[in-house]
């Protein structure tokens, strides 16, 4: 029997700024592009949810964010405050929780800046106490004290709250974690799985986007139990691979590890350009400015890298990534710029943009780091 733990660091970057800026207390909070008086180009990276409650959420363009934080200035609602994300900050906090974190279970994985999985067995415990407690009762009681523990150190040493999720695997641990947000605890032991699942909106299913929803619901497939009604030979014949990935998480199957190691995966920044362009030299000065960002984040942490990944957004919202791997892990500087513009320079020119595109938004990230 597993039991995973999923730790979801609530509305994150703007929890942070909340917390060191004191004057923020309370109001709605969006960290992401400059939203330039509703003309600004980028998207939302975390809103609160003071924000959420006007509609404003991650990834949502920033200047619709604008527009819906106006409409409740104008219903007589607090102004949703904007800022830029400060990435070393959040990076150096998560640093703090999660190398913590890592300590009390045998398998730790690290999944992002404000996300991480823990695994039973407990191996050690830094909670005063617990010990005792970890022989006396079951897994399951374990992991939930364990769980309200681990809330509790977040609360008093980085005055922020989690939301945990508690089940048989990864999968079910990540999608319980969603469900009492913000500072919330659920647990989903075997037997209720299925009674979990079948309510909720297929859209909740990894991998699951507006598009394959929408397939989804051209088969009369809305909720998880319609998918679940419907066969693998089914689902495998209208969705190919992703078919059988649909029928496993139907029914909460997930065999997939808990790593062990739980370092970062991965330091990378992006840029949308306020206004979309082709001119070379102002996207290739951009680009250094990104990669000597990314490098002086992977020289605060201590990494080294062996993946150079770009991503380039054309103005027709067209969003193509290349990747290199280098034979040595490395730290330098040119390593990292030579290899990041290897991968940007096709498409300066025909080879990769033969009909000129311009740009809307570079990025460049670091991966497989050490």
């Amino acid at each position: 029997m597993r039991v995973v733990l999923h730790i979801d660091m609530d509305s994150f970057f703007a929890s942070v700024e909340e917390r060191d800026k004191p004057r923020l207390k309370g109001l709605p909070i969006v960290v992401g592009a400059d939203p330039a008086g509703g003309h600004g180009r980028g998207v939302v990276s975390t809103a609160n949810y003071a924000a959420r409650k006007y509609g404003i959420k991650s990834a949502m363009p920033i200047s619709r964010a604008w527009d819906l934080s106006q409409q409740a200035k104008k219903a007589g609602k607090l102004e949703a405050v904007f800022m830029e994300p400060d990435i070393a900050k959040y990076a150096g906090v998560s640093k703090k929780i999660f190398s913590h974190l890592a300590t009390l279970a045998e398998r730790f994985e690290y999944l992002s800046i404000d996300e991480a999985y823990l695994e039973f067995p407990i191996t050690n415990s830094q909670f005063p106490n617990n010990f005792q407690s970890l022989n006396e009762e079951g897994n399951w009681e374990k992991a939930e004290k364990l769980a309200r523990e681990i809330k509790q150190w977040v609360k008093d040493n980085q005055q922020l709250t989690c939301s945990v999720g508690i089940g048989p695997n990864k999968l079910i641990a990540k999608m319980a974690a969603g469900r009492q947000k913000p500072d919330g605890l659920t647990m989903v032991k075997d037997e209720e799985v299925q009674a979990f699942l079948d309510p909720l909106s297929v859209r909740e299913l990894m991998g699951v986007g507006p598009k394959t929803e929408q397939q989804l619901n051209s088969y009369a497939i809305a909720t998880v139990k319609q998918l679940r009604e419907k066969t693998k030979d089914f689902l495998v014949e209208y969705f190919g691979k992703h078919g059988d990935g649909l029928y496993r998480q139907a029914r909460g199957i997930d065999d997939s590890p808990v790593e062990a190691g739980g370092e970062q995966k991965s330091i990378g920044e992006q840029t949308t350009f306020d206004q979309d362009t082709n001119d070379p030299g102002f996207i290739l000065k951009t680009f250094k400015a990104i990669c000597q960002s990314v490098h002086k984040s992977l020289l605060k942490e201590g990494m080294k890298f062996r993946t150079i990944f770009i991503t380039v957004r054309f103005s027709d919202f067209q969003t193509l990534t290349r990747s290199h791997s280098v034979k040595e892990a490395s730290q330098d500087y040119e390593v990292l710029e030579t290899e990041a513009l290897k991968l940007l320079l096709p498409f300066l020119d025909s080879r990769e943009n033969p009909r000129r595109k311009k740009f809307r938004l570079i990025g460049v990230r670091a991966e497989k780091l050490e």
